[in-house]
């Protein structure tokens, strides 16, 4: 087993990142991301690989396509107000077809907002991150360990499905300190026959490209993608189901949220109120499964969230809207406190049995 070592939020992603085989990033400063810049910075150039700080979010994202295009795994991280910028290049990587890992390490908005941590980049992450038609694999780590093996499966599955892969953490999940502990991940062997590495006259030639001029050839090729999607949402999706056998009232929260969600149902638990938590993992693809085998029995969900309810359209949809799903959050930079959550559980519930 791997010594553990107590490492910083942010830095164990970037360590993570080198570990995966990331040799190129490509970034702006912005906090509350910054020690993943700083961390990279520092360690790149001893490894033979390229950091480099952009003139703009905008430019370090058309270099992240520009490396990715190659066939080598790159990376970029931001947050909020930085991704927004990014969502272009996000578009046009994923209209190329190739896969990267993007990192957000959310804070209150919208506009500037605030530098503390929030959740309200659920929409933009799931639903709208670039023009268009296409998804990216969306993933909630809710511990610094998870943010380790997160971004491991997220340059795998990214290159297995050639699409882009976002780390949706937040301000306290990037600030934080925990034991940690780092294996070598397995680097699989994708095909790589698409990428722009030169041919030498022995295959055809490589474009990466997302314009198309003609309507029916890019209709053709979203559909051959969403192909691909529903092949990623049948495999990949993923969620912890945290004492929801016989649970009266399932929360329902990601990332440092879940945390203290999981607080709440073991506090309600000890007065004899039937609680349990659901955590997604995977927000795209969502993992529907939980949610329809949590409805069977469950009499109302409960989202928790920093945001202003931003999943809960999600989770409607995943139960069919078969039972109440009710929300319960604080937004702006304000995180909420475990008797928060409590008192929430307890008045959709009527108290204890």
């Amino acid at each position: 087993m791997a010594e553990k070592v107590l490492m910083k939020g942010n830095e164990a992603i970037a360590e993570a990142a080198i570990r995966a085989g990331c040799r190129h990033f490509f970034g702006y400063p912005i906090t509350p991301q910054t020690e993943i810049s700083a961390y990279l910075s520092k360690k790149m150039p001893k490894i033979g690989g390229t950091f480099l700080q952009a003139e703009s979010e905008v430019a370090a994202i058309n270099m992240v396509l520009g490396a990715a295009s190659c066939g080598v795994r790159a990376m970029t991280s931001s947050s909020s107000p930085g991704i927004s910028l990014k969502t272009e290049g996000i578009s046009y990587i994923a209209g190329s077809d190739v896969p990267c890992v993007v990192v957000n390490v959310q804070r209150g908005g919208p506009g500037l907002g605030s530098i503390q941590p929030a959740q309200s980049d659920y929409w933009q992450a799931t639903k709208a991150l670039g023009h268009g038609d296409f998804h990216v694999l969306v993933y909630a780590p809710s511990s610094v360990q998870e943010m380790v093996d997160y971004v491991y499966e997220a340059f795998d599955k990214a290159e297995q499905y050639r699409m882009p892969a976002m780390i949706l953490s937040d301000g306290v999940l990037g600030q934080m300190m925990e034991p940690v502990e780092f294996t070598d991940p397995v680097i699989h062997p994708h095909d790589k026959s698409w990428a722009t590495t030169g041919h030498e006259n022995k295959r055809a030639h490589n474009v990466v490209n997302s314009l198309y001029l003609t309507p029916q050839e890019l209709e053709d090729l979203v559909h051959q993608r969403f192909e691909r999607y529903k092949i990623v949402e049948k495999n990949e999706p993923k969620a912890e189901e945290y004492l929801t056998e016989d649970a009266d009232i399932v929360l329902v929260a990601y990332g440092a949220t879940a945390r203290i969600a999981k607080a709440a149902v073991n506090q309600a638990r000890e007065i004899g109120i039937k609680a349990g938590l659901i955590r997604p993992i995977t927000l795209w693809p969502f993992p529907k499964a939980s949610f329809e085998k949590a409805a069977e029995h469950a009499k109302k969900f409960l989202c928790v969230e920093m945001s202003m309810g931003q999943m809960v359209e999600d989770v409607t949809l995943a139960i069919h809207s078969s039972k109440p799903v009710a929300f319960f959050g604080r937004t702006g930079g304000v995180i909420p406190a475990p008797s928060e959550v409590f008192e929430a559980i307890k008045k959709h519930t009527g108290g204890a049995e």
